[in-house]
């Protein structure tokens, strides 16, 4: 088993890596203050393949166990309602501890009911899918979508425990896998152009599901993650924005495509990380020979890099909902270079609608 503490102080909380460890998911709750019976939350798909696993890795700390519809249309406000309201109806109190055991979708929902339910109870994540265990399980970015775009209602708040076991990536279906991937290679570009290396040298091996690509991927994936995190938690400082590298486009996909199974997070981050690239690329920031080996190796790992049939003044709509969105201006994270990536508070998003607009023209002319 390899771990990984995100030090945040009296906060700190540890990620614990490897196959089999489910099994042992009483042992770990139990060695983080965990004495009472857990509140489980997960969606259908994850229950049929996996519940009763981590019911027999509780035991005994098993209790109630809320089964939500998988998918991204889940993270909404009356599905926030119920969870809340089932948790109360289920006697959790302030000091008890509700287990997110799936994928992004139900890590966000649950952290989001968890810190606002007696204003503030504890959770634990057991993310099941490769972009949860490698992203959305550490750092404690919690939120629901709401009609305006994606994770705009949400908190700052972090898990006790974070239980990774690559093992349930077995069932995970081949898109899904890839959809994740997107969610690793983004640390290498971000800041670790020797790690976008090996991932061009080992996707096949990753996306065959090899074990020891995948403990590797997750391993140097969750200790950046959980360096930034440590370094700037509520992204105060800007650090931790270069996490969102490809998500400004991509969000604004997302959006366009209804939040939908259309269009996967990861697969949004992908097309956004290759579009940032191409968009940096316009602008003089990096090497159009860089932007080109982004696009080659997001195609070779089967994830889309190019938009969807939208109208660029409709993504860029999306976009004034961003997050990051202040004073009305937005930050993109652009790159410089692989390994590069920056904040940049100075883009116009006139140009940037006009760079999408080609790009979608371009697009249709080939269709």
């Amino acid at each position: 088993m390899i771990t990984v503490e995100v030090a945040l102080g009296a906060r700190r909380y540890p990620i614990h890596i490897g196959g089999g460890e489910l099994g042992n998911a009483g042992r770990h709750l139990a060695a983080v203050g965990v004495k009472r019976r857990v509140a489980v939350v997960t969606d259908a798909s994850v229950a049929a393949l996996h519940l009763d696993q981590l019911r027999a890795g509780l035991g005994e700390l098993m209790g109630e166990v809320i089964v939500l519809p998988p998918g991204e249309a889940t993270k909404n406000w009356r599905t926030l309602e119920s969870v809340v309201e089932r948790l109360l109806a289920s006697g959790v109190e302030r000091g008890d501890t509700v287990v997110a055991f799936g994928g992004g979708v139900i890590g966000d929902l649950t952290g989001f009911a968890c810190a606002i339910l007696r204003r503030g109870c504890k959770f634990v994540q057991v993310p099941t899918t490769l972009l949860a265990q490698v992203d959305s399980s550490v750092g404690g970015k919690t939120a629901i979508n709401a009609a305006a775009g994606k994770n705009l209602v949400g908190a700052f708040h972090q898990p006790e425990l974070v239980l990774i076991d690559p093992d349930l990536l077995d069932t995970l279906p081949d898109r899904e896998l890839r959809a994740g991937y997107a969610e690793v290679v983004k640390y290498g570009l971000i800041g670790d152009p020797g790690f976008f290396d090996w991932c061009e040298a080992n996707v096949a091996a990753l996306l065959a599901r090899d074990e020891d690509a995948l403990t590797n991927a997750i391993a140097v994936s969750c200790r950046a993650k959980a360096a930034t995190v440590a370094a700037d938690e509520h992204e105060t400082s800007g650090i931790r924005a270069l996490l969102n590298l490809g998500h400004t486009f991509g969000h604004a996909l997302e959006a366009e495509a209804g939040f939908s199974d259309r269009l996967l997070h990861g697969e949004a981050v992908a097309t956004g990380m290759a579009l940032a690239f191409d968009f940096s690329a316009s602008q003089g920031l990096c090497s159009a020979a860089d932007a080109a080996r982004v696009r080659a190796h997001l195609v070779a790992a089967g994830l889309p890099v190019d938009p969807l049939p939208a109208d660029a003044a409709d993504l860029i709509a999306h976009m004034r909902q961003d997050k990051k969105m202040a004073a009305g201006n937005l930050a993109f994270i652009l790159a410089r270079g692989i390994g590069q990536a920056f904040v940049a508070t100075d883009v116009s998003l006139a140009a940037v609608e006009i760079f999408l607009g080609q790009r979608l023209a371009d697009l249709g002319k080939n269709r």
